[in-house]
């Protein structure tokens, strides 16, 4: 694409080169715009309409959007002295912002990307692979994201964690259109049920990762035929803060994902000893299971992972006692830890 003239403004010294004169598509968006963030880039189409128009022809051809590039950081903190600016009066607390760190004038900006930001952003997009919108998480709907799903159907990871205003709908679209999906982030997005997930289960059969943080209303069965139905191929599952899953969803995990590799049940209360049995039977790549707070769960159903180095977040009972004697005063001196 040859760049559109454009009046610089002022003379220009003969012989010398402009940036938008270095050839766009072989020059400026390889090896240069591909590494502006994307929060540059959208201050940088405001320069000029020449920039305007590199800049779109860069968004167009994205493969990965991470909406946490883009989403306005806190303002600066001002100096102790400094003037309010006009119209804000001086409040006498500090708000305090994510990092600690207060602004006396105003409260902090916080990790929001506004909507009409996101939606011109990917208004041309068509060769996404990657899309994380986690940070669109307070205001995302259905008519934001179907679109962009819509436009993008060779995705292969999407993570909407925390996005509590998609519904059934969009998990329907991402379904129906992305048949490439392997890794698909839905933690902590309560209105993901048994129903939705049956649908994603049939219809992306490449799914290897997915994230079911805190979907509180998926069940037993839901996760019963995600097995049956994906087991196949799935590498890592999240259940984790889900107290409706149990040992019968475990179990039918463990026969039917024979290449699972990581497995989080943080907090699943109905687990018990019965299902991490059968993990460790038929889950021969297993490398890494969390199991904390799954009260259940005993000691020797874990023994056998143990052996076979599976990294487990819950210590062993002796290394447990251990550690606290080493804690009480005068024992610390005489207790070792490699017995």
């Amino acid at each position: 694409m040859e760049p559109p003239m454009e009046q610089s403004g002022g003379e220009q010294e003969p012989g010398a080169v402009r940036l938008l004169d270095l050839p766009w598509e072989d020059v400026l968006l390889p090896h240069v715009l591909n590494w502006v963030p994307l929060r540059q880039l959208l201050r940088l189409q405001r320069v000029s309409r020449a920039f305007r128009a590199l800049v779109q022809l860069h968004l167009a051809g994205l493969r990965r959007f991470d909406a946490a590039q883009v989403s306005r950081g806190p303002e600066p903190r001002p100096r102790p002295g400094d003037p309010a600016p006009a119209g804000v009066p001086p409040s006498p607390r500090l708000q305090a912002g994510p990092s600690g760190a207060g602004n006396p004038w105003r409260p902090r900006v916080g990790p929001q990307i506004p909507r009409a930001a996101l939606a011109r952003l990917l208004r041309d997009a068509e060769g996404l692979q990657e899309l994380a919108l986690a940070p669109c998480h307070e205001w995302l709907s259905d008519e934001d994201l179907v679109p962009v799903l819509a436009r993008n159907p060779q995705l292969r990871s999407v993570a909407l964690a925390g996005c509590g205003q998609l519904s059934r709908r969009a998990l329907g679209a991402l379904a129906e259109g992305c048949p490439r999906l392997q890794r698909l982030s839905l933690a902590h997005c309560d209105w993901v049920d048994g129903l939705a997930l049956r649908g994603l289960a049939d219809r992306c059969p490449a799914l290897e990762e997915l994230d079911l943080t805190a979907c509180r209303q998926l069940k037993d069965e839901a996760i019963v035929y995600l097995a049956q139905r994906r087991g196949a191929g799935l590498r890592s599952l999240s259940l984790a803060v889900n107290a409706n899953v149990g040992d019968t969803a475990v179990q039918e995990l463990a026969r039917n994902c024979p290449q699972l590799e990581h497995l989080d049940l943080t907090g699943c209360l109905r687990v018990g000893s019965d299902g991490v049995r059968t993990l460790a039977e038929y889950c021969p790549a297993l490398r890494s299971l969390r199991v904390r707070h799954c009260h259940h769960v005993a000691e020797p159903s874990l023994s056998r992972l143990r052996k076979r180095g599976v990294d487990i977040d819950v210590e062993p009972p002796l290394h447990q006692a251990l550690v606290l004697l080493q804690d009480m005063a005068g024992f610390a001196p005489f207790v070792n830890l490699q017995v």
